[in-house]
């Protein structure tokens, strides 16, 4: 985890829960169902005493990294105040709002994909970390990753990671530039919702290849209309 999202709503339905002041919107990415990490993607975070939603990379690499340490999609929750991610955590807080996510169970060859998400299927406000800086020749200086946690209870069976995802009045403290990075991880370790907020079903197998989109992919198995697959396999 986390490694497939389903974004598949336009921007203004995941912030419509509360007052996002002064809210600019400069993103211009399509709603997707099926969003992989190498795209770009809109998220939430601040810029000085307003909100804003830009499309950035899904995928992060500090520009002196590279041919050194991988381009990361996540960041563990547990290193998060490490000195590579510190920079990031103290100034590049960001909310990725989703529907939902995906994982497989299974053995290779016969992975059973599943839509995880809210029982109440309320937005998720997933914690980010991002750097807005320009990226160069390299995308990923300028990218986001999707912070993790252990996954707890019942949600262990589906995958042992899971986002860390938030209220969306913890997601606007997460943002807060006045909050210390230290207290940013700590609200990440305590506020983070629990399994018991989520639920889970199995999916088509479509969802495998990232060029098939539509409804049909986060349908429960035993409704999901046929999908064509856009490399003609399951």
């Amino acid at each position: 985890m986390c490694g497939r999202i389903d974004q598949s709503q336009p921007i203004e339905h995941y912030l419509q829960q509360r007052a996002w002041p002064g809210l600019v919107n400069a993103s211009a990415a399509e709603p997707k169902f099926n969003v992989a990490p190498g795209t770009f993607r809109p998220l939430l975070h601040r810029v000085d005493d307003h909100y804003q939603v830009d499309d950035l990379h899904w995928g992060y690499q500090a520009a002196w990294a590279s041919g050194k340490i991988p381009v990361a999609i996540n960041a563990r929750l547990e290193k998060i105040g490490g000195k590579y991610w510190h920079p990031l955590l103290k100034s590049g807080r960001a909310i990725v709002p989703a529907d939902g996510w995906y994982e497989w169970t299974g053995d290779k060859g016969v992975k059973q994909p599943w839509h995880i998400h809210r029982s109440d299927h309320a937005p998720l406000f997933m914690a980010a970390l991002a750097s807005f800086a320009p990226a160069g020749d390299n995308k990923a200086s300028a990218g986001f990753t999707i912070v993790t946690a252990d996954a707890l209870g019942g949600m262990v069976d589906v995958h042992d990671r899971r986002p860390v995802v938030f209220s969306a009045a913890d997601a606007a403290l997460w943002l807060d530039p006045d909050l210390p990075a230290e207290a940013a991880e700590m609200l990440a370790r305590e506020q983070a919702l629990g399994p018991e907020t989520f639920a889970w079903h199995a999916v088509s197998k479509a969802v495998g290849n990232v060029r098939n989109q539509g409804a049909a992919l986060v349908a429960p198995l035993a409704e999901a209309a046929p999908v064509r697959d856009a490399a003609h396999r399951n």
